[in-house]
């Protein structure tokens, strides 16, 4: 009998340990005597708090869920643009603007001597062509008008001196 006695005291001192314990935690927390009116105030305190909380993180994510939805609207509507962007056809190149042959004389007689040749010219041939003197500054001054109707697209260099109405 005196071993049943000794194991209920060995049960029953920690149970006693730890309402002192817990005692005294409450006697920490509170700094007041351990009441229950106390402890249920400082709980319901804490409950009004830990609403507010979670009022507040539910108006975030409202919020946040708002913003979320925005975004996958613009892009939706980037991706939609991007398909039919890709759907389109190609706009075609656009056109040259059309040479316009300089008003002095001698291009028209230029281009009226391109206009019936049958092959790619040179500078003292077109002089020939305009019964112009074959000498070196006549040669030059069709040259050049050459190079100047080249570079305005209205005849084509292939190679170097050699000149000829562009084909379509």
């Amino acid at each position: 009998m005196a071993g049943a006695r000794l194991s209920a005291k060995v049960r029953a001192a920690p149970r006693d340990a730890d309402r002192d314990f817990h005692t005294h935690l409450a006697r920490r927390v509170t700094g007041q005597e351990f009441s229950l009116g106390a402890v249920l105030a400082r709980l319901e305190e804490r409950e009004r708090e830990i609403a507010a909380q979670v009022e507040a993180a539910r108006a975030k994510i409202a919020e946040l869920t708002a913003l979320l939805n925005g975004y996958d609207k613009a892009a939706e509507e980037v991706r939609i643009t991007r398909k039919t962007l890709l759907e389109m056809p190609e706009p075609p190149p656009p056109a040259p603007p059309a040479a316009t042959l300089p008003d002095h004389p001698a291009y028209q007689q230029i281009m009226t001597v391109f206009a019936a040749a049958n092959a790619p010219m040179r500078a003292r041939a077109v002089c020939e062509a305009m019964d112009l003197e074959i000498a070196p500054n006549n040669i030059n001054n069709i040259r050049l008008k050459l190079k100047r109707l080249a570079g305005r697209g209205i005849l084509s260099e292939p190679e170097q001196g050699l000149f000829t109405q562009p084909r379509p």
